[in-house]
């Protein structure tokens, strides 16, 4: 079955409704609202002063919206007590930083770093943390013998791998991306880039990801979001929006004019 078909067949696992978030008289983002299949990996994109970094936050728990819904698998998230919120974050939900040192304990070494999230969800079992920690490692592509190193001494692009690693360690459902790709060099960028993409077919994860970037929607998004002054102007499939634009502003997107 494809991921198109499930979609059709399964219930939203994020559903966001008139989501709205001001600054005093200036519009973060306005309206805005879809739905987020299990599985399903969604885009959004714009230039800068968007709305789509406002949105990312609101949606992710680090701003409160000032209006709309926010259903988790069913559950009103802006109605969870605090307790609730951070056992949301710890578990089914992660957060991918631009900036790795945003998301990593950067004097605690990388086995720890993904030790800790484990230990969050209640892991206690030293072994078997430093056990899956090992195995995460490996799978982002860092070598085991550095699992004592600390985040400081890696490269921008092995500690990118790292934080990734830390978020994924506990199996979250949803997986939000703040530009992940950004400020590496290109040819990191691919090698991130296949990886991410491996990563979110095996373990079948839903992701919303912001970028700049049309290259990184076009290889990850299977839908894509326009947003301009705060409000989606397109949404569709991420192929058609990309090859055939039909507003005008995903046009000048789409050609380069504008710089995103």
């Amino acid at each position: 079955m494809t991921l198109m078909q499930n979609a059709i067949t399964a219930a939203p696992l994020l559903s966001v409704q008139g989501l709205t978030k001001r600054y005093g008289a200036r519009i973060g983002c306005a309206g805005v609202g879809f739905d987020l299949y299990p599985g399903e990996v969604l885009g959004i994109v714009g230039e800068s002063g968007s709305g789509k970094s406002t949105l990312l936050s609101c949606l992710a728990g680090h701003q409160r919206p000032d209006e709309g819904r926010i259903l988790f698998d069913g559950a009103d998230v802006l109605a969870f007590s605090e307790a609730e919120r951070r056992r949301l974050l710890r578990g089914d939900w992660a957060y991918v930083h631009q900036n790795p040192r945003d998301g990593l304990r950067m004097g605690v070494s990388a086995g720890g770093n993904v030790g800790e999230r484990l230990m969050a969800v209640g892991a206690r079992n030293y072994a078997a943390i430093r056990e899956s920690a090992t195995d995460w490692l490996g799978r982002v592509e860092i070598a085991a013998d550095r699992i004592d190193d600390r985040p400081s001494a890696f490269s921008g692009g092995m500690q990118q791998r790292l934080q990734i690693a830390r978020n994924l360690v506990t199996g979250p459902r949803l997986v939000f991306m703040d530009e992940p790709t950004g400020g590496l060099d290109v040819s990191v960028q691919a090698r991130l880039l296949d990886l991410l993409r491996g990563l979110v077919r095996d373990l079948g994860l839903s992701v919303v990801i912001v970028t700049h970037d049309l290259a990184v929607v076009r290889l990850l998004a299977d839908r894509l979001m326009v947003m301009k002054s705060g409000r989606v102007v397109e949404c569709g499939l991420t192929d058609q929006v990309l090859d055939d634009p039909q507003h005008a502003y995903t046009q000048l997107l789409v050609s380069s004019v504008l710089q995103v």
